[in-house]
């Protein structure tokens, strides 16, 4: 000890001296004992501090430690005596004797109280307890000095406190405790730990997270431990899985990780606190699997059955149950009953044809069904007599499919589809390899999921049924595709009664004429059954052709009159025409009676023509007025005959609402006709709504659920042609008139930006004047109309008609009405009151329709 030099003033710092010692190198092996020590070493945690006393008995020498354990800075120390600078002033004394034997060369150690020297500012230093190894020593001069070793004993014992509860927290933790060095190898374990994984403590001395875990888990693991040794942040709850030895059971932990420091602050390893968690995952999963299934539930309750379509229920059905409960399911029918048999054969034995309706799979190179036998939707197939899915169609109840070899699916439930104690079809539910396999649970919900969805689907197998009857019936009495007119929104309803009455003689029409005019027809044949039908489809064709002659509207009904009249009679209409001239002793079961409305309305005018033949009164509301009921002359019905019928022509306010409807919307045996009418006008207030509302509201608002009779309502906006599709102009009866015309066409439509159609619209204006000029009467009148497609007039005074002739090769002229025809979509003539009518019809650019080209079509004239 007397080696230990007296005047040393280097640093005592043990982590600056290893710092100097690293940047040094290796230390020689014969001076391995005077290393300093490593980080980590006692000296981090011990407060230990060296002074000199010299042959005066006063401090020479103080060492940077001792400036921080007793807090004086060495200018101050140096010279003090240390037993009247620390000691307490009643153990002075005997401080004085201890000094003088020391200085005479004795050894000591003891522990001695001390307190702090009072601070220069006033107030009394703290008291401390220090033990202190006091060793002789000589000066340079021989004279006898000491140095002094002091170690805060409060320190010490506060360390010893901190290890004794540390080994007992770390010894008799219930949870997994291990300290993993830099190495991320294990330093240190609990007993709790060497439990779980076998062998004592220090058995896992030096092991890794590779030891323990498998190859993925402990390559994350691992990049955790070092993350949590690089950047000091903790991870709290992280989930570790794998298995403990001796057991293939699936093992969880929650696993808490933290840097551990020294004492100088220097990070020297990563505590792992774990808890195992894998009773509570099994929890948690039962809860959720429990949660899961009743939201499946909820869930298909609210999603399944909202649409009465069988392929769309069966989708709805897949859609909820892929991804969250299956990764594969299919959905197949009896064939029969989607043909509609009430009883489907083969049912009995589970080999019944069936179809796919609906397949879903979140797995992509997984198959729906058999992998060798893919079944594509849309296919019709059946199960085999011993298949697992025909045995559940027979005993209606679920089955486990097994799984084929090299399949990805590894669990497959096959469900009947049973509603009202009926099979209808069946569902399969299938999991592949990763997902865990149906279980008692999985089956109960899979057959709930199918019973719900099994009384959707045969819910809408019977709505379907129902559907496709009324769908045969409403085809033969509506117009083709949805009605379309020129300067009118036109909404429509058919509602045909019970299944209690007859069939019968309902109808309307809505029929397009040249000049952007419509027709708008809604007629009732008298009588039920077969053979009013029969009637009905005869008027209504009568009609439509009598609507292209475009005739006027009384002439229409005059001519449906005997047409109505014929239709009795064997021999048509002369014979009936012969018959009525004589008195009338025949059967009357053989006479048909119908009423019909007949009404053509001019979208550029605006102005409609009534006729009517003993059907109910149109209805009219114009903007801001209440409904009314026009008054139209009903005349007789058809079928009676020897009565003319009368015309009413209105102007239409733009805006405003027409109505055309047969008896049964107004009339049944609760309600009179009156208090039906009544209650028609008062519904119709609001005739700015969308037109398919106001046809809802009549509907509901209106005793239409009796059934007693058909329903047939039409309803039309009007929306008149604007000023600035209109072009009009009048003409001189000269030769100039035709460049004028050509001259009006081309500004006309160069205005509409319809530049492609200026040359062939000039070409037939051209053609159609030149014959009013020719074989006409009176001032010529031309009329552009621009709408959904371009209409041209020209009107003159003449009632002959044109009449497309074919020209031979050696005539000069004779083949204008010819062009018309080859460049325009359609042509025709009508009379009018002041002469006659002739038109063209052209296809907007971008329509269907494709004109020939004029060039062609004037050479293939010759």
């Amino acid at each position: 000890m007397s080696e230990i030099p007296a005047k040393a003033t280097e640093s005592e710092d043990p982590s600056d001296g290893a710092r100097e010692q690293t940047a040094a190198g290796a230390a020689a092996p014969g001076d391995a004992l005077w290393q300093s020590s490593p980080p980590g070493s006692m000296y981090d945690y011990i407060k230990v501090a060296s002074f000199s006393i010299g042959p005066d008995g006063l401090v020479d020498q103080w060492s940077l430690r001792a400036e921080q354990l007793f807090g004086i800075p060495a200018a101050r120390a140096v010279g003090m005596d240390p037993i009247e600078a620390f000691i307490d002033p009643d153990l002075r004394e005997q401080g004085q004797r201890k000094m003088a034997e020391i200085l005479d060369g004795r050894e000591w150690t003891g522990v001695v109280p001390f307190r702090m020297p009072d601070p220069p500012r006033g107030g009394r230093g703290a008291d401390g307890l220090a033990e202190v190894y006091v060793m002789p020593t000589r000066t340079a001069e021989g004279e006898k000095a000491a140095v002094c070793i002091v170690v805060d004993v409060r320190t010490l014992r506060r360390i010893e406190t901190d290890l004794a509860a540390s080994q007992a927290i770390f010894g008799q933790s219930p949870f997994g405790f291990l300290l993993i060095d830099f190495d991320l190898r294990v330093r240190r374990v609990n007993q709790r730990f060497a439990s779980v994984f076998g062998g004592t403590p220090d058995d896992h001395r030096g092991r890794g997270v590779f030891d323990y875990l498998p190859r993925g888990e402990a390559e994350r693991v691992a990049a955790t431990l070092r993350r949590v040794l690089e950047s000091g942040d903790p991870v709290t709850d992280m989930h570790v899985t794998g298995h403990v030895p001796g057991s293939e059971e699936r093992r969880h932990w929650s696993v808490n990780l933290y840097r551990v420091h020294s004492g100088s602050g220097r990070p020297i390893g990563v505590a792992w606190l774990a808890t195992d968690v894998t009773s509570r995952r099994a929890a948690a999963r039962e809860a959720a699997a429990a949660r899961r299934n009743l939201a499946l539930l909820n869930e298909a309750g609210a999603r399944i059955g909202n649409s009465l379509d069988l392929e769309t229920t069966a989708r709805e059905l897949l859609d909820v149950v892929v991804p969250g409960f299956c990764d594969l399911a299919t959905v197949d029918l009896y064939q029969g009953l989607l043909t509609g048999d009430e009883t489907p054969p083969g049912m009995a034995d589970g080999s019944a044809e069936l179809r796919r309706v609906a397949v879903a799979s979140a797995v992509a190179d997984a198959p729906a069904g058999r992998a060798s036998e893919p079944v594509k939707v849309g296919a019709v197939h059946h199960f085999p007599f011993n298949s697992p899915c025909a045995d559940a169609l027979r005993t209606a109840r679920p089955r486990a499919v097994p799984a084929e070899e090299g399949s990805l699916v590894q669990s497959t439930l096959a469900v009947p589809m049973v509603a009202h104690d009926t099979v209808v079809g069946l569902v399969r539910f299938a999991r592949t390899k990763g997902s865990e396999p149906f279980g008692e649970r999985d089956r109960d919900l899979a057959v709930e999921l199918a019973a719900r969805a099994a009384v959707c689907i045969d819910n809408a197998r019977l709505y379907r049924r129902e559907h496709e009857r009324a769908l045969i019936l409403q085809r033969s009495l509506l117009p083709p595709g949805d009605p379309e007119a020129s300067g009118l929104d036109i909404a429509c309803r058919y509602l045909p009664g019970n299944a209690a009455t007859e069939v019968g003689g309902d109808w309307f029409d809505v029929i397009e004429l040249p000049g952007h005019r419509t027709a708008l027809v809604v007629g009732d044949v008298m009588g039920r059954g077969l053979r009013a039908a029969v009637a009905m489809g005869e008027l209504r064709t009568a009609v439509r052709t009598l609507a292209l002659l475009d005739l006027e509207p009384a002439e229409v009904l005059s001519a449906l009159d005997e047409i109505a009249r014929g239709l009795g009679t064997p021999g048509g209409v002369q014979q009936a025409t012969r018959t009525a001239r004589q008195p009338r002793d025949a059967d009357l079961s053989e006479v048909y009676l119908a009423t019909c409305v007949y009404a053509v309305y001019d979208s550029v005018t605006r102005r409609c023509t009534f006729a009517n033949a003993g059907h109910l009164p149109p209805v009219l509301v114009e903007p801001g007025e209440p409904a009314l009921m026009l008054d139209v002359p009903p005349g007789m019905p058809l079928g009676v005959g020897g009565e003319p019928f009368e015309e009413v022509e209105v102007e239409l306010p733009e805006g405003s609402l027409l109505a055309l409807y047969t008896d049964g919307l107004v009339e049944s045996r609760d309600h009179p006709l009156d208090e039906g009418l009544h209650a028609f006008v008062g519904a119709l207030t609001d005739p700015a709504r969308p037109l398919e509302d106001v046809c809802d509201h009549v509907l509901n608002t209106l005793n239409t659920h009796h059934g007693e009779d058909d329903i047939a309502l039409l309803m039309a906006r009007v929306q008149g042609l604007p000023a600035e599709s209109v072009g009009d102009w009048t003409l001189p009866r000269e030769p100039r008139s035709v460049g004028r015309a050509r001259e009006h066409a081309r500004a006309q439509l160069l205005g509409w930006g319809l530049e492609t159609l200026v040359d062939t619209t000039e070409l037939l204006v051209s053609e159609l004047v030149t014959n009013a000029l020719r074989y006409g009467e009176g001032e010529i009148r031309l009329r552009l109309l621009l709408d959904r497609t371009l209409v041209c007039e020209v009107w003159d005074g003449g009632l002959v008609q044109p009449r497309r002739r074919r020209a031979r090769d050696t005539d000069e002229g004779g083949r204008g009405l010819q062009l018309v025809q080859l460049l325009s979509a359609a042509w025709g003539s009508r009379r009018t009151p002041r002469g006659k009518t002739v038109w063209f019809e052209l296809p907007l650019p971008g329509a269907e329709a494709v004109l020939a080209d004029p060039a062609e079509a004037l050479l293939s004239l010759f």
